[in-house]
């Protein structure tokens, strides 16, 4: 969706093969953005060890000072996920630091050691693999995410927050969960690529098709007066209904339904709604659905 809407707004992406470089793009933002949460995670972990240097070397350090605990710096986990092959390619690569705020990083750790569960973390005396892995969600998702500091300088960083959050929130549970299940070198699994790449070419390739059964559900409505979003929407669902046959159609109403009310206006959840689903009968009833004749070049 993305993708057609940076074509569709500017000529010049219209090339051949421009668009699925752009989505490739889209992907690769993703995958950026994921990588720097998790270093920052990480960060987070291993500054205790900077802070116990810090305190360490004052003129006149305090018994306090001297007694930092850095045991969340040695992390089972943490280790396990800067060891994972994949990820460790994908930090030389991407090279989060560069991103980071050094003052940011240390007001997470600040408010990280102030808790109960770290205290409760660091005086345990030994290293369960469940506290391992619940202190790193605990910084993502209690002190990371809630944090309005953390989410702006992100939103600074990476445009693609506000659309991709939800995803990465969940791929970074499940990263957590599962960190050696992961190849950061190809986050989009070559059947869902696949999928993306043929509905991108599909929904330009068939344009005018898909128009041709749109426009006559519009009643009173003229075809450039309907926000363009809402048009590549419809124009995706019905490439859905004839080309893509492993897609029930109600899979796709409902899909685009959501999206719309996501990110077009009030009215687009509905708009949507009712005309797909027009064009879905006349086509049950015409015996057009998944016809050969229809498929994409």
């Amino acid at each position: 969706m993305q993708t057609l809407y940076s074509v569709e707004s500017q000529d010049n992406l219209n090339n051949t093969g421009e668009p699925v470089k752009v989505l490739q793009k889209h992907f690769d933002q993703t995958r950026r953005l994921l990588i720097y949460l998790i270093h920052f995670v990480s960060e987070v972990a291993r500054y205790a060890e900077k802070d116990a240097k810090t305190r360490a070397s004052k003129h006149l350090p305090t018994q306090k000072d001297l007694e930092v605990n850095i045991k969340i710096a040695g992390n089972e986990l943490l280790w396990k996920i800067n060891e994972q092959k994949s990820y460790s390619q994908a930090v030389k690569n991407d090279k989060p630091e560069l991103l980071h705020d050094t003052e940011l990083l240390r007001k997470v750790y600040l408010d990280l050691i102030a808790t109960d569960l770290y205290q409760q973390y660091i005086t345990a005396g030994s290293r369960e693999k469940k506290q391992e892995k619940e202190i790193l969600e605990f910084i993502f998702t209690d002190l990371m995410l809630p944090n309005e500091l953390v989410t702006s300088y992100i939103e600074e960083k990476f445009n693609n927050w506000d659309d991709d959050g939800e995803m990465i929130n969940l791929l970074m549970i499940n990263f957590l969960n599962k960190p050696n299940g992961f190849n950061f070198q190809e986050i989009l699994s070559p059947e869902k690529w696949t999928f993306a790449k043929n509905l991108l070419e599909t929904t330009m390739d068939k344009k005018d098709l898909t128009l041709d059964y749109i426009k006559p559900k519009l009643k009173n409505w003229e075809a450039d007066r309907i926000a363009l979003l809402d048009m590549l929407l419809m124009r995706m669902g019905v490439c859905e209904f004839l080309f893509f046959e492993t897609i029930p159609p109600k899979v796709t109403i409902n899909e685009y339904i959501d999206i719309a009310k996501e990110y077009s206006t009030q009215q687009s959840g509905q708009f949507v709604n009712g005309i797909l689903d027009n064009i879905h009968k006349d086509l049950v009833r015409e015996n057009k659905m998944n016809k050969v004749d229809y498929r994409p070049s």
